[in-house]
């Protein structure tokens, strides 16, 4: 038997879980410690990744990793979908994706049970491609 994870709801956890809601787009843990510290709030950065991990593992943000791996976090609805980011502004939107029965018919075929898959779609966005074009 497995026991949960007793999560503490602190000062701290409410006020990344605020940071992360004044955003619909990704964000890392830097800019997200930045945010906290210029409103004056005394958190550490270990403090920050700490707790994003431990909302991550809680399902309550979600992870996206930049073409360099750093990983950028959001919060995100409770039920599964993908995203499609822009590699230039961050804009962010959730998308149903038709993999569902592809991905079951393939664990299905190998006998693997309990899958899980993360498919996250990167490219411009129309505002960064306009602005692209008039730049050049």
């Amino acid at each position: 038997m497995t026991q949960e994870k007793v999560r503490r709801h602190t000062r701290q956890r409410a006020e990344i879980q605020a940071a992360l809601a004044d955003t619909d787009d990704f964000t890392s843990a830097q800019d997200l410690f930045a945010q906290l510290k210029s409103r004056g709030l005394g958190i550490g950065l270990a403090t920050v990744y700490r707790t994003l991990n431990d909302m991550v593992e809680a399902h309550e943000v979600d992870v996206a990793r930049t073409e360099t791996s750093e990983q950028l976090y959001r919060l995100c609805g409770t039920e599964h979908h993908h995203h499609l980011i822009c590699t230039n502004c961050g804009q962010t939107i959730e998308i149903q994706a038709p993999l569902e029965e592809w991905v079951k018919s393939v664990a299905e075929t190998y006998g693997y049970q309990n899958v899980h898959h993360t498919v996250d779609l990167y490219g411009l966005c129309p505002e960064c491609q306009r602005k692209s074009q008039d730049q050049a």
